[in-house]
């Protein structure tokens, strides 16, 4: 099947869907939330163009689907943002989970992805007139390549992420997105085997590089300005070991608390910041009444701001605050590695220099095997396992201060990738 005509059905296919979005918009689920958050987009960047757009200061444009891979673009924007102070820059996202993310990106404006329609995606483009594009990780749109290209727009893609398991390997995704990788004046990916993958799409080598993961600048920049934050002094402890258990999902917490009880024998006394991926009142009440049900105390973090920790377990009531928190940590438990929600990024408490444990789903999470190889981690796979672990870990100083520093040094190796991803972007938008 001809790669046109694969573009051409997924066009197709998109506009039959567009009679059916004001119904799909109903409810307080992602795909409601994103396409109410799209309504009247253009609108806005036609605002922003006519009253802020500058012609004589060149515009980048980044697009990052949501809060992991905008980490990578926003520190590829502070880098180049210090080399070109003169630039304009567009961030846009797809996900509603990074709209408050894209709040703290350096951008002059922020806001969604127009839908991938022929119409939407040139009008996006002849109103920003961005000099270059540039994706974070996978997120290449074929409508909206296309449109830049016959604009005569260079694009790259940062971080670029080929795992040999992706579904994005297979010949079908291959014939849709082939057409709009190969329009990418670069690639720079993560690794040299990510790199040598688009090979199948049809990136030529001399478009090929590899400039590592732009994450790993982010994360070690965020912990500068988190241990000078509020938290470690309202919720650190020097008569308690803190656990922080980030982005956890009812399936954690089911393995989690229990284990964490049973494990305090014998070891120092223990506070855990008990942090929801989703802190709904929903959720909040179930963790809730199982700390009850395990004779553990607690209150909420609202509750710690009025007053003190009086509590085992201060249970996290808001969403934004995850990576500053794990300053305080002694260990972490990263949530996801039991349900089917993904493993979420180990990289901010590693970067900490503090010992990680998660459960065995994490073949999404490139990073959570190799942190293990490292000696900075370990993955438990079942609820007995992670039961030893932490009684391991919260008996035996030694062994905490080995992992932790073999974390901090897996994400330390890393540095660099932002100033490599801008010096791409610039390479490439100046050329």
């Amino acid at each position: 099947m001809p790669s046109s005509l694969t573009e051409s059905i997924y066009t197709l296919a998109l506009r039959a869907l567009r009679p059916g979005l004001p119904l799909l918009a109903k409810g307080q689920g992602k795909l409601a939330r994103g396409i109410r958050g799209r309504q009247g987009v253009l609108q806005r960047m036609e605002q922003w163009s006519a009253k802020q757009r500058n012609p004589e200061r060149p515009l980048l444009w980044f697009h990052a689907p949501s809060v992991g891979e905008g980490l990578q673009a926003r520190a590829v924007i502070e880098a180049v943002r210090e080399r070109r102070p003169e630039v304009q820059i567009v961030y846009t996202f797809f996900s509603p989970s990074a709209e408050r993310f894209a709040q703290s990106v350096p951008a002059d404006f922020t806001d969604y992805l127009p839908f991938d329609l022929p119409g939407p995606s040139a009008r996006a483009i002849d109103l920003l007139r961005p000099r270059l594009m540039a994706f974070s990780k996978t997120d290449v749109w074929p409508n909206l390549t296309l449109a830049a290209e016959r604009r005569g727009i260079p694009m790259v893609l940062l971080s670029a992420t080929l795992p040999a398991s992706s579904s994005r390997v297979g010949p079908m995704a291959r014939l849709l997105l082939g057409p709009a990788y190969r329009r990418l004046a670069r690639v720079a990916a993560i690794s040299e085997a990510d790199a040598s993958r688009f090979e199948a799409f049809g990136v030529p080598e001399e478009r090929r590089s590899v400039m590592g993961d732009a994450r790993f600048d982010q994360v070690l920049a965020r912990t500068v300005t988190a241990r000078e934050s509020r938290w470690p002094a309202l919720l650190g402890s020097d008569d308690h070991l803190v656990l922080v258990a980030g982005s956890t999902w009812p399936p954690d917490e089911d393995v989690l608390l229990p284990a964490l009880r049973d494990a305090r024998g014998g070891a120092p006394p223990v506070r855990v910041i008990l942090v929801p991926h989703e802190p709904t009142e929903q959720h909040l009440e179930r963790s809730a009444a199982q700390l009850e049900r395990l004779g553990l105390t607690h209150q909420r973090l609202a509750e710690v701001e009025r007053d003190r920790v009086t509590s085992e377990v201060v249970l996290v009531d808001r969403v934004g605050v995850l990576g500053d928190l794990y300053a305080v940590a002694d260990l972490a438990y990263v949530g996801g590695g039991w349900g089917s929600a993904g493993l979420h990024s180990v990289l901010e408490p590693a970067a900490f220099g503090v010992p990680v444990l998660f459960g065995p789903r994490h073949a999404n999470a490139r990073e959570a095997g190799e942190l293990v190889r490292q000696g900075g981690a370990f993955s438990v796979a079942s609820a007995s396992e992670l039961g030893d672990r932490l009684a391991s870990l919260l008996r035996d100083e030694a062994l905490r201060q080995r992992m932790g520093a073999a974390a901090a040094a897996y994400v330390e190796a890393g540095r660099g990738a932002a100033v490599r991803g801008a010096e791409c972007v610039i390479a490439e938008a100046w050329l």
